[in-house]
């Protein structure tokens, strides 16, 4: 294990029966809370992909706790993908399956500047349905997604199945 992956598995609780019965949530709160944690995972995820992307997005909403400070250290923009009806003006949508129900999610259809190259950023690989959908709403949009990254990849949901072909990172793995 990575001295990163350490440090968030540290910051990982597991919630039983959460949000529903036989799902087990993990909970990034006490990784939040860590200040030093916190600030090594963004410093982590924007060293690896300094120069390399033009924007960041991420989902909400947990994305956006961890994808708005990545853009912000690699002094890019963030672009925020939105569960349906919170985003203003013209938007794309997309829906999904996720692994405890179904999901619909937006982007505005002026969000990316050309052919710029994004890294989606989110907490947790599960299933896939959302990162396939942000991705797909990232590229209608006009942009192109040259990686995923997540906090944590649940490897038992198989959701890299759902993204072939794409550049996929974890940081920790379960």
């Amino acid at each position: 294990m990575t001295a990163i992956a350490d440090i968030v598995a540290r910051g990982v609780r597991d919630v039983p029966d959460f949000p529903k019965p036989g799902i087990v949530f993990k909970d990034l709160s006490p990784l939040l809370a860590d200040g030093p944690a916190f600030a090594a995972l963004v410093a982590d995820i924007a060293g690896r992909w300094d120069g390399r992307i033009d924007a960041v997005a991420g989902v909400e909403a947990r994305g956006f706790i961890f994808g708005a400070p990545v853009a912000h250290a690699l002094g890019i923009g963030f672009v925020a993908i939105r569960k349906s009806g919170k985003l203003p003006g013209d938007t794309l949508g997309a829906s999904y399956s996720l692994e405890y129900g179904e999901a619909h999610v937006e982007v505005q259809t002026d969000a990316f500047d050309g052919a710029q190259r994004v890294l989606l950023v989110d907490d947790v690989l599960a299933t896939g349905g959302t990162a396939a959908a942000a991705c797909e709403l990232i590229e209608r949009a006009g942009a192109c997604v040259s990686a995923l990254e997540f906090v944590i990849e649940l490897t038992f949901l198989d959701g890299r199945s759902r993204l072939p072909g794409r550049t996929v990172g974890a940081i920790l793995t379960v």
